[in-house]
C-alpha cells in the first residue's frame, strides 16, 4: 500500500480502487475489534493518504449532475430496497389505521387534522367546492410554500433517523394516518372519487417521495443500530451518506409535485380522463425510477461480472 501511494501516478485505476476497498475493510475490522491499537491508527493514516492521492486531482464535471440521478440514486435505492419496502409497509399500515379509526369514530379526523381544517372543509363541501382549499392562494405563493414544506417534511423524516430508525417510522406513521383520515372523511360524504382524483394528481409523487424519504431515515437509523462488522461510527456515516443521496434525489420530485398541486389540482373542472392519466403517468414514473431502474442496473452489473469471470 505504501508503495502504491508513492507511485500512485503509475498505478491502474482499478488496482487503486481494489486496494482502497481492501484497506478500508481492514480498517473497519480493526476499529471494531482493536479500537485502541496502534495498527488501527496506522491503517487509518494509510487509508487517508491513499484517499487523498486518489482524489487530489479529481475534477467534477457537469455530467455528474446527470449521472447522480440516473446512476447513483438508483444504485443507492437498490442497496436500500429492503428499507424502501419497510417504509412502504409502515405507511400503508398507518393509512389503514386512519381509515378504520375514522370509520369507527367520526370525530377522529378532528383530532388528527384539526378543528379549523375540518370546519373549512365542511363549509367548502356545503358550497359544492369540496376541493376549494386548493384555490385559496395564488399559484406562485402556493407552489413555493408547498414545495418547501414537503421538502422539510421529507428532511425531518430523514434526520429523525439519527434518533434511531423508530423515529422515522413514527413520522411515517403520522403522515399515513392523516391520509387515511382525509380520504375516509370524503368517503363518508360520498366524495371519495373526487377526492382521489384531485389529491392524487400531486399526491402520487408527493407521497411516494415521503415513503422514499422514510427509507432514507430507516437507513441512517439502522446504520448505527446494526453496524455489523463496521465500527458504529463508520456504519452510521455510511448510512447517512446513502440516506443523503436518497433525500437529494427526491427534491426534483417534490418540486414537480408542488407544481402540479399549485397549478393543476385547483382546476377540478378538468376532464377525469386527463386527471387519471396524470396520476397513472406519475405512478409509472415512480415504479420505473425507484424500483425497475435500480433492479435493471443491478442485473446488468451482475451480468457484466459473470461475463468477465
Amino acid at each position: 500500500m505504501e508503495g502504491m501511494i508513492e507511485n500512485v501516478k503509475f498505478e491502474m485505476p482499478d488496482q487503486l480502487a481494489d486496494a482502497y476497498t481492501e484497506l478500508t475493510a481492514d480498517l473497519a475490522f480493526a476499529q471494531t475489534h482493536y479500537p485502541r491499537s496502534r495498527i488501527t491508527i496506522y491503517l487509518n493514516n494509510l487509508a487517508s493518504a491513499l484517499h487523498n492521492e486518489i482524489y487530489r486531482n479529481k475534477r467534477e464535471k457537469w455530467g455528474r449532475l446527470i449521472t447522480f440521478w440516473t446512476q447513483e440514486v438508483p444504485d443507492v435505492m437498490w442497496k436500500e430496497r429492503r428499507m424502501l419496502l419497510l417504509s412502504f409497509v409502515i405507511f400503508m399500515i398507518s393509512v389503514l389505521v386512519g381509515v378504520v379509526s375514522t370509520l369507527g369514530d367520526e370525530s377522529f379526523p378532528r383530532l388528527i387534522l384539526g378543528d379549523g381544517y375540518m370546519d373549512m372543509t365542511l363549509e367548502n363541501i356545503a358550497k359544492g367546492q369540496p376541493m376549494g382549499v386548493y384555490g385559496q392562494e395564488s399559484e406562485a405563493n402556493m407552489f413555493l410554500s408547498i414545495t418547501l414544506n414537503n421538502i422539510m417534511v421529507s428532511f425531518n423524516v430523514f434526520v429523525s433517523g439519527v434518533l434511531t430508525s423508530f423515529m422515522s417510522g413514527i413520522l411515517l406513521f403520522q403522515n399515513g394516518i392523516m391520509i387515511g383520515c382525509f380520504d375516509t372523511f370524503f368517503y363518508q360524504h360520498g366524495l371519495l372519487g373526487e377526492s382521489l382524483l384531485a389529491t392524487m394528481l400531486h399526491g402520487t409523487l408527493e407521497l411516494s417521495a415521503i415513503i422514499v424519504a422514510g427509507a432514507a431515515g430507516l437507513a441512517i437509523g439502522n446504520g448505527w443500530l446494526f453496524p455489523g462488522t463496521y465500527s458504529r461510527i463508520v456504519s452510521f456515516q455510511r448510512g447517512a451518506k446513502r440516506g443523503m443521496k436518497i433525500i437529494v434525489g427526491t427534491i426534483p420530485i417534490f418540486i414537480l409535485a408542488g407544481f402540479i398541486e399549485s397549478f393543476i389540482t385547483r382546476h377540478t373542472e378538468l376532464n377525469d380522463i386527463v386527471r387519471l392519466s396524470i396520476i397513472l403517468l406519475s405512478l409509472a414514473f415512480v415504479v420505473f425510477y425507484f424500483i425497475y431502474l435500480p433492479y435493471k442496473r443491478n442485473y446488468q452489473r451482475n451480468a457484466n461480472r459473470k461475463t468477465k469471470d
